[in-house]
């Protein structure tokens, strides 16, 4: 099926080598190839190995060897001495090589990157007002580095350029704080306030830690916001991301939200076209404590309401329910959107994961449809 897959590119990718319509491809193909994304996975472990190795000089005995023969060298004939001391000249560098590669090829079990070395801060710009970097006033440009927090006011606006890989716009009344930044991590505090983020990058590597979850970039853009009680609001409007926390997750595609609460983690995410009455029905049994008749009521209108569009949520609801609520929920999902083949009532009511998988791969297809970012994807694919 894809023929043109990047497995040479993700080298060069992972560390930001890769520039313009070259990088998105990349993360096209990457988002839908389950094969490069298992290579960009290994590839990715190798450079955090990598980035862990320390510094080694040779060991003092060698160079005491190499001065001791140097030395003999010179005592013999000018000719032979020209060809010792180009010999020489040779043999250090493939001796430091040598003894370099060993210690990278013990400590990576074979696999060699050379890492290039990441920036500690994120360049700012202006966009309106005067944000604030450590509570201090920056001009038209600035940086923020690991550790700082950047604040706008009620008239303040900033950009923020994530190393290599994209950008986030932050909007007022906003205060976020960088909290690493290196080849194979990229990652934010949002404590309060709005941000736009435009990545282009590998999947799982631009994150945004807020109060009641952690939205992990799958190569898109999104809009995220947290009030003062610490709840969240996602909205994706290109690609896929991930929310997790200690005790749920949540896969939310393009032109869909999911909300999150401190102490619950992240909601089940909803197209945003979704009926009021499904909207409301959702947050009542994501949010609230029901009583058994109150929560029965908000279960079928949820289902009652349900398009096959909505296939998304309620294949999330699926490990969210137990009991007879799940076996509702699979009937009403298998009416909008049959099982693949080798998947099975009983299966997935014991949430077997390897049937769940088959069917959230199944209702993918459904979901790229509106996904700008997969149709060029295709398009890259099927040339």
């Amino acid at each position: 099926m894809f023929a043109k897959h990047v497995s040479k590119k993700l080298s060069a990718y992972c560390n930001g080598e890769l520039k313009g319509d070259e990088a998105r491809q990349v993360a096209e193909h990457v988002l839908v190839c389950q094969r490069c994304h298992r290579e960009l996975d290994e590839v990715k472990l190798g450079v955090r190995l990598a980035e862990t190795l320390p510094v080694v000089s040779a060991p003092a005995s060698l160079l005491a060897e190499l001065d001791v023969r140097l030395e003999q060298q010179a005592s013999q004939a000018p000719q032979t001495r020209r060809r010792a001391t180009l010999i020489s000249a040779f043999t250090w560098p493939r001796l430091t090589f040598a003894f370099t590669s060993l210690l990278i090829a013990i400590a990576l079990g074979g696999w060699f990157f050379i890492v290039r070395p990441s920036t500690t801060s994120w360049e700012v710009e202006r966009l309106e007002g005067a944000p604030r970097i450590d509570s201090e006033n920056m001009g038209e440009q600035g940086r923020l580095g690991i550790g700082e927090w950047l604040e706008t006011d009620a008239n303040s606006r900033a950009l923020l350029s994530v190393g290599r890989i994209g950008s986030v716009e932050i909007d007022p009344n906003t205060r976020v704080r960088l909290m690493e930044t290196r080849a194979t991590e990229h990652r934010l505090a949002l404590a309060r306030g709005r941000m736009h983020a435009s990545i282009w990058a590998p999947p799982r590597l631009f994150f945004v830690n807020t109060p009641s979850a952690v939205a992990a970039d799958l190569g898109c853009a999104y809009t995220l916001e947290v009030d003062d009680a610490g709840a969240g609001l996602l909205h994706v409007t290109v690609g896929w991301v991930a929310l997790d926390s200690a005790n749920r997750s949540a896969i939310v595609p393009a032109g869909a939200s999911c909300a999150t609460r401190q102490g619950m983690g992240p909601g089940t995410p909803y197209y945003e076209d979704a009926t009021e009455a499904f909207r409301t029905a959702l947050a009542k049994l994501d949010f609230e404590q029901l009583d058994s008749g109150a929560r029965e009521n908000a279960l079928i209108s949820v289902l009652n309401e349900a398009r096959p569009r909505d296939a998304l949520t309620l294949w999330h609801l699926l490990s969210r329910t137990s009991g007879e609520e799940r076996a509702h929920v699979y009937d009403r999902l298998a009416a909008l959107v049959p099982p693949p083949a080798g998947v099975t009532r009983e299966g997935v009511l014991r949430l077997d994961e390897r049937m769940l998988d088959l069917w959230r791969d199944e209702l993918k297809l459904g979901w790229f449809k509106n996904d700008p970012l997969w149709r060029r994807a295709w398009r890259w694919i099927w040339g």
